[in-house]
């Protein structure tokens, strides 16, 4: 709202980071703020004509990779944000640039909606050449990735003056809007908004087992364990047993809460908060994973094979290569045990056996043990698990 962004603006200004002004909505944190940088994942709500909207905020700084990992896995849409700046764009896109890092991130993860917003349009005086450079630019490297341009809407914005955010802007009369395809059929539009509001809804997967990476544990006065975390899976109500694995703790739900407000029953893509009973702190952490007892309930793993893709390092990577591995919320450091075969990143085809190393770029198929026991699930059941 008005208000906000302008008492943000002035704190901005007195930082000296003026430019940053809708960046700065949306980092609510007091060390972020001084940083000028988008840390820890901003949960920040809002409503279109048609859905009810949670931006993930996934940093666009290198160090804030694991951050945007525990992010993005959750999200239903990714927006791609290019500067259209000179130079700022080119180094984006650059071999290891990080809006390439990200997309690939994304489309990883299994995001596969993808919106892409060219912004700072203003910089480039609204410059048709320009954004039909970048536009072409991307498109290729998208495909690249893994995206089909074709599904993706492109929309030249300027977040700063906000030309094309909510309302068409009057700056580029060249720009006949956004369109794009999918099996569901073709829409158009010309603003963010409009492109926000095309996302395809997916099916939440409610008919499956529980599963709930839990993000904290808290210890509230008078009311005891509260664990918080999002459901990935399946139904939370209060009166089920659940387990968390790998802790092998099982108890009772006493109540279930999302915003402040009991909930009957909590669902896929709900943050919740659920009371346990006799269970301490000490018992249970972020990492580890809830579900039903007496359906299908998770279990730690000694081992897992894994698709692993080197996005970026620096030499050759063989067995006994220990890497922190990010899944959901754990945060665990996993052993290469030993890479099975080398697969085109693509199709997922075997291009080579039991190959020594691996390096930058490729893709392999990799027997892993974490360095404690730990919650993974096969992709095929529980994405989010993954």
């Amino acid at each position: 709202d008005k208000r906000t962004i302008e008492k943000f603006e002035k704190e901005a200004a007195e930082l000296g980071k003026g430019s940053f002004k809708y960046a700065w909505v949306l980092d609510k944190l007091k060390a972020e703020r001084e940083r000028g940088i988008t840390i820890d994942i901003a949960l920040w709500k809002f409503e279109t004509p048609k859905f009810y909207v949670t931006v993930i905020d996934a940093p666009g700084h290198r160090d804030f990779i694991k951050n945007m990992i525990t992010g993005t896995s959750q999200a239903d849409c990714a927006i791609l944000i290019i500067a259209a700046g000179t130079g700022e764009f080119e180094a984006g896109i650059s071999k290891d640039g990080q809006t390439r890092e990200h997309a690939l991130l994304a489309f990883t993860l299994g995001v596969k909606q993808l919106i892409v917003a060219i912004n700072k349009m203003d910089t480039t005086k609204w410059s048709e050449a320009r954004y039909q450079e970048i536009i072409k630019e991307t498109s290729s490297f998208i495909k690249k990735v893994g995206y089909n341009p074709k599904t993706v809407p492109f929309v030249p914005i300027s977040g700063f003056n906000g030309d094309n955010m909510l309302a068409a802007s009057a700056n580029c009369p060249w720009y006949k809007g956004w369109n794009k395809e999918t099996k569901a059929g073709s829409s158009t539009g010309k603003t963010l908004l409009e492109a926000i509001d095309a996302i395809e809804t997916p099916k939440r997967p409610t008919e499956k087992p529980l599963r709930l990476p839990l993000q904290d544990v808290y210890k509230i006065g008078g009311i005891g364990t509260v664990p918080v975390g999002r459901i990935e899976t399946g139904v939370l109500k209060p009166g089920m047993v659940v387990t968390f694995a790998p802790a092998n703790v099982t108890t009772e739900v006493k109540s279930v809460e999302m915003h402040h407000e009991q909930l009957t029953e909590g669902l896929p893509g709900d943050n919740v908060g659920f009371n346990v009973k006799n269970v301490s702190v000490k018992d249970i952490r972020r990492g580890n994973v809830a579900g039903d007892s007496k359906n299908d309930p998770p279990l730690g793993c000694a081992s897992f094979t894994a698709q692993v893709i080197v996005l970026n390092h620096p030499g050759q990577i063989g067995a006994g290569y220990a890497p922190v591995l990010d899944c959901h919320t754990a945060h665990i450091a996993c052993k290469f045990a030993e890479i099975q075969e080398k697969i085109d990143r693509r199709t997922g085809k075997s291009v080579e056996a039991n190959p020594k190393f691996v390096k930058s770029g490729d893709a392999c198929i990799v027997k892993m043990i974490p360095s404690k026991p730990m919650c993974v699930e096969a992709f095929t059941d529980y994405p989010p698990l993954g």
